[in-house]
């Protein structure tokens, strides 16, 4: 140590024109020269270090490997950078350690061997270190699709880890492509343009939707963000991806949602207006079928008062029949309307039960030939007197008086009412057949709704509702009640019966 400090005006002299550190040992590792490059570093007075041992700037932790890579390279004698492919730490008086890179030359001195380092300080490098690291584990790491093309030849030049396994392509492939190699899309020179104003300077960032291609040949719907940026003296374009096939998956739902609640409200208001229009259609109805007959029964009393002679019995009679008619009229729509509210509430009991059919028939045509006009008649079925029936008794009865009365009521005088009756499986086909006036094609189809009546059959009386309930009677019970008409010619209204078991 004394020979070197000897000639240490020599080193002064060299080492202080140097930014880098120097620190000189001996072969014992003590510190034998420094210049102040070195004690700034560490934070040291001028020559404080002189003699000490060169452990006091190394942290703890790394001395014990330290001092065996030192003896190992004095002995090998050779030039070096001290811990190559390693970190290397040192640490300064007031115990902060920071990064450092050394180069390490032995050399002899007057018998003696010495060890020179030259000493840099690296902490502001290993930051921007850290920081690149940290900002490309981002750009691999992140969970959108990244990529970076060229700005002159749109080759790519980097693509992320995410954008490498959403679009199948591995990165060597993808240096061989281009943006528009992905974009089913777009063609060259439509990218061009799509691109245009970010290499104009005209505005900073370009947002677009379109498609991805995969590898595959699937596509997937994307919400692309590009910029232009620069790597090195390069222009490049960075495009940022996100994946948006669940957006417009959603997207679709809710508008599907909208669509499908905007139908349900239409459809609602649909229901609601007709509603309205069958409660101004009841309330007309009820109110003409109701004062009509309530008019005639009041003429007919009135008129009985006058007639008090004993002659007048036959004009008596008369009107006395006018008034059971008209209040039978009445009991019937009581009794439709009752139905209606039985049928809407659930609370109809059926019952089931073997009957002659031709107990039905004879009981409904006897009651319908008072309704039949001037040279009206009835056609009665053959080969029934043989025929039971299992089925509900009321219903039937109600079905097939609705059916003849109808028949009566739409056809003219002379005319002859049919009914037939055949058998198909196990069931019982009962068809009514009319010369009347006929149902209009256009209003078939509401023909069994509830208070319908067609264009040409409003001036004849009527409620709407014998065919809706008769309808419905016969469905519960697993029949059927179906037509066929033609304007002019005449209708047929079929009861198919189920022979049901009996209770």
């Amino acid at each position: 140590m004394q020979d070197f400090q000897k000639n240490s005006d020599i080193f002064n002299l060299l080492s202080e024109g140097v930014s880098e550190g120097i620190i000189v040992v001996d072969a014992q590792q003590n510190v034998v020269a420094t210049n102040t490059s070195t004690e700034q570093m560490f934070g040291y007075e001028k020559g404080e270090l002189l003699g000490k041992p060169l452990d006091i700037l190394i942290p703890k932790r790394y001395l014990a490997n330290h001092s065996k890579h030192v003896n190992k390279f004095i002995a090998n004698s050779d030039k070096r950078q001290m811990g190559h492919g390693r970190n290397l730490y040192g640490i300064t008086k007031s115990g902060k350690e920071f990064p450092v890179e050394a180069g390490l030359n032995p050399f002899e001195f007057y018998g003696s061997t010495y060890v020179m380092a030259l000493v840099i300080d690296i902490t502001e490098r290993k930051n921007k270190e850290e920081e690149l690291s940290h900002w490309a584990r981002i750009f691999d790491e992140s969970l959108n699709e990244i990529f970076v093309f060229d700005a002159e030849t749109f080759k790519f030049l980097n693509v992320n880890k995410e954008a490498q396994r959403n679009i199948g392509y591995s990165i060597t492939e993808m240096y061989e492509m281009t943006p528009v190699d992905i974009k089913p899309e777009f063609n060259e020179e439509n990218f061009k343009k799509l691109i245009s104003p970010l290499l104009n300077n005209e505005i900073p960032k370009v947002k677009f939707e379109t498609v991805h291609g995969r590898k595959d040949g699937s596509t997937y719907p994307v919400e692309v963000h590009l910029q232009l940026s620069e790597l090195g003296k390069k222009k490049v374009f960075v495009a940022f991806i996100l994946d948006i096939t669940e957006r417009k998956n959603y997207t679709e739902n809710l508008e599907k949602k909208v669509e499908e609640r905007t139908q349900q409200l239409t459809e609602a208001l649909a229901v609601e207006k007709e509603l309205n229009e069958l409660k101004t259609r009841f309330l007309s109805l009820v109110s003409h079928e109701f004062k009509t007959p309530l008019s005639s029964i009041l003429t007919s009393i009135t008129l009985l008062g006058k007639y008090t002679q004993t002659d007048q019995q036959p004009k008596r009679d008369k009107h006395v029949a006018t008034i059971k008619s008209k209040v039978k009229y009445l009991d019937t729509i009581l009794t439709d309307f009752l139905s209606v509210e039985r049928l809407e509430s659930g609370k109809v009991n059926y019952k089931v039960e073997e009957f002659p059919l031709s107990k039905i028939v004879n009981e409904v045509v006897y009651n319908s030939n008072m309704l039949l006009k001037s040279g009206q008649q009835i056609h009665y079925p053959e080969n029934i007197d043989e025929l039971n029936i299992n089925f509900d008794e009321k219903t039937l009865e109600l079905a097939l008086s609705n059916l003849i009365h109808n028949a009566i009521k739409y056809s003219p005088e002379d005319t002859t009412i049919t009914i037939k009756v055949t058998l198909k499986d196990t069931n019982i086909i009962i068809s009514v057949i009319d010369q009347g006036i006929g149902i209009p094609q256009e209003e078939q189809k509401h023909i069994f709704n509830r208070y319908f009546r067609a264009e040409n059959a409003l001036l004849t009386q009527g409620t709407g509702i014998g065919l809706n309930i008769a309808k419905q009677h016969m469905e519960n019970l697993g029949g059927s009640l179906e037509f066929s008409s033609k304007i002019g010619v005449g209708s047929t209204f079929t009861l198919s019966i189920p022979n049901l078991k009996t209770s």
